[in-house]
């Protein structure tokens, strides 16, 4: 059975059109602040529901590619629904719905004229649009664009407010941005130079003639490229000093999002171009590596905005394991972890916004006594930080315990290197959660080093605070009752994926077992038995 090609042809562009054009209307309405939020949300809701249907569909009957404006392959721009794409659409589109209200929630009970918020909205719809395009993109060309708009996006988010660190910060992750879309832009040069074509299906057959060291080149070149993207051990040095500086919102979905887009590219090309393995160790070294420098970072933080960032550099290596396995168990697990990831980092930086709000700060020198303070903020950070931590029967566990056991069966020396550092970094990130629960919310506020200090009132968008006495504080205590809303939606679709890990586990088999068989998606877009009639590797 094939996808229904009118009624795909029509919803697979909308989850990036839709964020567009609302981009574009709330823009223009930008001086009516409830009209645009509601414009916002309305269009991140539709987005969401359209992938709900393309991943539906597309698990139910497979791969399809929609041909843009009409022009065949590989001449036209190719977007291709498959299992893979269509998780990452439905996983991101939930993650940037909850984060778009805890926005709003924000910007109802900080924004006042003196707040950007009249381009907050239209510029993370456009974030959402490159995120989608991206995961959707049938040729190299068409996802270094969604790489684009990311970064035009992610820029004017992150240095919102102009304050000296999120310039300072902005300024690094654009110069760090601009060096991996330069590489990629040698690597797409190399592509076309070896092979006259960009479009991903006819790339994966027509490389198969080229020579092995040619095409070692070119997926070395990507690697880098993509390597910065996901943050990939020494290729991460960027992230920790990045991603703290800017609102709360914003945080959560650059965590959450950003780093994951460059790990779909790397499986995407490793599957679906370079199947041959020519990089499989120098992958798993990177994966080991990237483990346990981030989870040791994690350790060395006080603050807990920069501990999560180093998780989550730290846990991109457990991703980067399953690819390099190059095994149907190890892509699974890949798929399966990404998911999980991305909704329990988001959901970790949104609970460090309300402990600023209730507490004015995310120092742990200043913080202790949350959970008497706040025992539903204490339960918001608990349940996602023992998934992060992989304690039983979280989807955390499932997933470690799903790619350890793919390492296991692949049986090298290499891989079992691998199951231990998973094993030691797992505890680690424990340890790390558990110190973040001892002193921020088990503990005496009294005891804590600094604990007469806070913020004057909570971040918003302009970073307008000073330290003052924790007891004369500005009403940093209220959490807004629209950012607790969408928090504890990601918490429970976070133990959702744990009652629910059996079919999510079946459609990431699934997604593996497309990726393993090429013959699937270069015949979606080239056509049917296509593989066969040219001979082309499967």
């Amino acid at each position: 059975m094939t996808l229904d090609p009118a009624l795909v042809g029509t919803l697979a562009p909308l989850p990036v059109l839709i964020p567009l054009l609302a981009a574009s209307v709330t823009l223009v309405l930008g001086r009516r602040p409830r009209t645009q939020r509601f414009t916002a949300v309305l269009a991140l809701s539709a987005a969401l529901a359209v992938s709900i249907v393309l991943l539906y569909l597309a698990d139910r009957d497979g791969t399809t590619a929609i041909q843009v404006g009409g022009w065949d392959s590989p001449i036209g721009i190719t977007l291709v629904v498959d299992r893979l794409s269509a998780t990452m659409l439905v996983v991101s589109s939930i993650v940037l719905l909850a984060v778009i209200v805890y926005a709003v929630g924000q910007g109802i009970r900080d924004g006042t004229d003196q707040q950007p918020t009249s381009i907050f909205a239209p510029t993370y719809l456009v974030l959402s649009a490159g995120i989608s395009n991206a995961f959707l993109a049938g040729d190299l060309f068409n996802l270094f664009v969604g790489f684009e708009i990311l970064l035009a996006a992610s820029f004017v988010l992150l240095t919102l407010g102009a304050s000296g660190d999120r310039v300072r910060a902005g300024v690094g992750y654009v110069m760090v941005s601009m060096v991996s879309s330069l590489i990629f832009l040698v690597g797409i040069a190399f592509a076309y130079a070896a092979t006259g074509t960009l479009n991903l299906a006819q790339l994966a057959a027509r490389l198969d003639d080229v020579p092995t060291g040619t095409r070692t080149a070119i997926f070395a070149v990507l690697l880098v490229a993509f390597g910065i993207k996901a943050a990939v051990f020494p290729l991460s040095n960027w992230l920790p000093d990045s991603y703290p500086t800017a609102p709360a919102p914003v945080t959560a979905v650059f965590a959450g999002l950003l780093t994951k887009v460059g790990v779909y590219a790397i499986i995407r090309t490793h599957s679906l171009l370079f199947p041959g393995g020519e990089l499989d160790n120098v992958l798993l070294v990177a994966g080991l590596l990237t483990m346990l420098v981030g989870i040791f970072g994690a350790i060395a933080q006080s603050d807990i905005k920069r501990l999560l960032s180093f998780t989550l550099v730290s846990h991109i290596g457990y991703m980067m394991f399953g690819i390099a396995l190059s095994t149907e168990a190890g892509l699974a697990g890949a798929v399966f972890y990404v998911a999980h990831h991305i909704l329990v980092q988001t959901t970790l930086f949104l609970v460090v916004g309300l402990i600023e709000r209730q507490a004015g700060s995310s120092s742990l020198r200043r913080l202790g006594g949350l959970a008497a303070a706040s025992p539903l903020l204490g339960i918001l950070f608990l349940i996602p930080a023992l998934n992060l931590g992989g304690i039983p029967p979280f989807s955390g566990f499932i997933g470690k315990v799903f790619l350890l056991q793919a390492g296991a069966s692949e049986a090298s020396s290499l891989a079992w290197i691998l199951v231990a550092g998973g094993t030691v970094t797992s505890l680690l990130t424990l340890y790390v959660m558990a110190r973040v629960w001892t002193k921020a919310f088990w503990r005496s506020r009294a005891d804590a080093p600094e604990g007469d200090l806070a913020d004057n009132a909570p971040s918003a968008l302009i970073d307008e605070s000073f330290d003052v006495s924790f007891h004369k504080r500005m009403d940093v205590g209220r959490m807004p009752v629209f950012m607790i809303i969408p928090t504890v939606v990601l918490v429970g679709i976070g133990v959702a994926m744990t009652v629910f890990a059996g079919p999510i586990i079946g459609i990431s088999d699934r997604a593996a077992n497309d990726l393993q068989d090429r013959s699937i998606y270069i015949d979606a877009v080239l056509g049917p038995g296509w593989t066969e009639m040219s001979g082309a590797r499967k």
